[in-house]
């Protein structure tokens, strides 16, 4: 049956909702939030501040039905049209799920998926990416050394290439083209298309990156500017300071990705919740 906003006491007064969606009585419907024609918003679905909802989107499945749990779909997130998402899930502040998206999984802030199940495709927000394309596609005899990105302390490094009968070499110096000593290194590898790694930010540390085999994709995020960079070759290289969030994902199947980090393992050192990091961030830009 149609839903009727004055019949459920947890949708703001300021939500939009057209009379052809429903929304369960056990749903929870933020201010702002924008559901239209449709679509349905099952029981145990909590929309926060400003959540778009588009026609025929589906927050599927039953309360009490095996692997069922609460859904939660934090503030900004824009949810396509006939989209499907299953009980359960964390859809991040100011993600996108495209039209037609089948989502089984929880969905980072800010990441774009789509597809039938639906994978992460890109990050919204995302700066300009000529100059990095622009210095990707000069000659190596032409290449500066290192490319400052739009990412606060993040810079994209080309390694000198000798190449000899026998093979080629590529070598760089630690405190001159890796702009840092190493306590440690890690290699990422095996990793499935569709996962994601990284999400969080380091304190103190700093993390040298070279894709040694295959591909990814870095994003690099200061709180405020993102970039994404293809690692693809072991002459190129990605330094990472302190305080910025990082996200490998796109992985080819024979990737290898080497990362080179400025301190020991530390736990302490890691902020693993986004928005924490923005907190921090925003904590750090404001005069004692």
């Amino acid at each position: 049956m149609p839903y009727s906003p004055s019949g459920t006491a947890d949708v703001d007064a300021s939500a939009t909702i057209d009379a052809r969606a429903y929304v369960d009585p056990l749903a929870s419907v933020g201010p702002g939030c924008v559901v239209l024609g449709g679509a349905h918003v099952g029981a145990g679905v909590t929309l926060e501040r400003d959540v778009h909802v588009g026609p025929n989107a589906v927050f599927a499945g039953l309360p009490g039905a095996a692997g069922d749990g609460p859904t939660l779909v934090r503030s900004g997130a824009w949810i396509g049209a006939n989209a499907t998402l299953s009980p359960g899930l964390t859809i991040g502040a100011r993600a996108l799920v495209r039209p037609g998206a089948v989502v089984t999984r929880s969905v980072p802030p800010a990441a774009i998926v789509e597809g039938n199940p639906a994978s992460i495709v890109g990050y919204v927000g995302l700066v300009e990416q000529a100059a990095v394309a622009a210095f990707v596609a000069e000659p190596p005899g032409r290449r500066p050394a290192a490319q400052p990105l739009p990412v606060k302390g993040v810079t994209l490094h080309h390694f000198p290439v000798i190449p000899d009968l026998r093979g080629q070499l590529t070598v760089g110096e630690f405190d001159r083209q890796v702009p840092f000593k190493p306590l440690r290194y890690f290699l990422v590898y095996g990793v499935p298309s569709r996962e994601i790694r990284g999400e969080h930010a380091h304190k103190e540390c700093h993390q040298f990156l070279i894709c040694l085999r295959g591909s990814c994709a870095v994003v690099a995020d200061d709180g405020r500017n993102k970039a994404e960079v293809v690692l693809d070759t072991p002459d190129r290289g990605l330094y990472l300071p302190p305080m910025t969030w990082g996200i490998q994902y796109k992985y080819t199947p024979d990737a290898m990705l080497l990362v080179f980090a400025s301190h020991h393992y530390d736990a302490a050192d890691y902020i693993r919740e986004y928005d924490t990091f923005l907190k921090t961030v925003q904590s750090r830009a404001v005069p004692a």
